[in-house]
């Protein structure tokens, strides 16, 4: 029935050979594969009932474009693809990194490190002296923990920011009794793990000459657990820094590099070296741009409701912002993840407004939840 909706909405003609027959069996295949599985799909309103309402909000000479954008920009990271990048980041990342700096540390190549017991131990003791921390519930470090049992022990994975004094001691008397650990041995590295950035700013940035962000509240929390536990911190000064997000924006690993050296003039950092890595590189190319998709940035331009900007301006303005039309950071992605959709992405996919002021009403199409009310 909902099949037969968005051929009426979209004017397609009901024969065997017909526009509509082809675009059927996309939508039975895609929502059946991917799109179904967003979480904020409720039973008997899946993918194609919740098209439906979305396309027929449009002006019927702007389906088209909403449509094409749907078949052919969207990109959508489902559930199966998620746990592949957060199974990858053992193997893919850490280990390799794990056996440069063994190798190194022994004087001899990376790939000889498990040829002899002293560098599969060395090896072993440095993967137990790196400690992991959640940036958000979207770090989904429950999955990460249990695709690396026996890898990986609990007492060096912390599921969020938040880490009070009580669980700094923990992780310091668990390191010094695992792996053969002296007493007062500390972690020497940090991973500090996320879902997604498609602009790099909500990790660090700088304002008016203050360091905001998730890096800055990380920073002090360590700084306030040192000056509380004093030696018995378990993390040694100027750590090795790792911050690592599954899927990353082009966009938002170059502002990262860059606000990164900026950082280094930063006084108050606990870290030393640091790194950045991603599961998944988003092509430079994804965003919608005026040349590939200048029909479907008219329609964000067109549909677009003022107070998405203003419930979010202080954030906005800092990032130099005076509209919402094509996501936060201007980054105006067409990407959508099955726990939730990034307010990175163009609003007309996950925004929902009623009209007031004056402003045309929409649905969203994955509706997203916000943070910020």
């Amino acid at each position: 029935m909902a099949l037969s909706l968005i051929a009426e909405i979209m004017g397609w003609a009901d024969d065997s050979q017909s526009e509509a027959t082809r675009e059927y069996a996309w939508l039975r295949l895609m929502s059946t594969v991917k799109y179904d599985s967003y979480s904020d799909f409720r039973a008997g309103i899946r993918f194609v009932e919740s098209l439906a309402t979305w396309l027929k909000q449009f002006d019927p000479e702007d389906r088209e474009a909403a449509f094409r954008f749907i078949r052919e920009r969207l990109v959508y990271i489902s559930v199966a693809e998620m746990q592949c990048l957060i199974e990858a980041f053992v193997p893919e990342i850490l280990t390799p990194n794990l056996r440069k700096l063994v190798g190194q540390e022994l004087g001899i190549p990376a790939y000889q490190v498990w040829a002899t017991k002293q560098g599969a131990d060395t090896f072993r003791k440095r993967r137990r002296k790196t400690l992991f921390v959640g940036m958000s519930d979207g770090s989904r470090i429950d999955v990460l923990r249990r695709a690396n049992s026996g890898l990986l022990s609990q007492e060096q994975v912390v599921p969020m920011l938040n880490v009070d004094f009580e669980k700094w001691r923990d992780l310091a008397k668990n390191l010094e009794g695992d792996h053969g650990m002296r007493p007062g041995e500390k972690f020497d590295s940090v991973y500090l793990i996320d879902d997604f950035t498609a602009s790099g700013t909500t990790f660090i940035r700088n304002v008016e000459g203050k360091w905001k962000g998730k890096l800055k509240k990380f920073n002090d929390i360590i700084v306030e657990a040192k000056a509380e536990l004093k030696v018995s911190f378990p993390i040694v000064d100027n750590f090795d820094l790792h911050i690592h997000h599954y899927v990353s924006s082009a966009q938002a690993k170059e502002n990262l590099n860059e606000r990164l050296k900026a950082a280094e003039a930063w006084q108050q950092r606990t870290y030393g070296r640091w790194s950045i890595s991603e599961g998944l590189l988003l092509p430079s190319t994804l965003p919608l741009s005026s040349t590939a998709d200048g029909a479907m940035m008219k329609l964000c331009e067109k549909y677009y409701d003022n107070r998405l900007f203003e419930r979010l301006r202080v954030h906005c303005e800092e990032n130099g912002q005076t509209t919402m039309a094509f996501g936060y950071a201007d980054c105006a992605l067409p990407i959508v993840l099955e726990h939730n959709t990034p307010n990175n992405s163009i609003p007309l996919l996950w925004a929902d407004t009623d009209g007031t002021g004056g402003a045309h009403p929409m649905q969203s199409l994955f509706h997203r939840r916000d943070r910020h009310g």
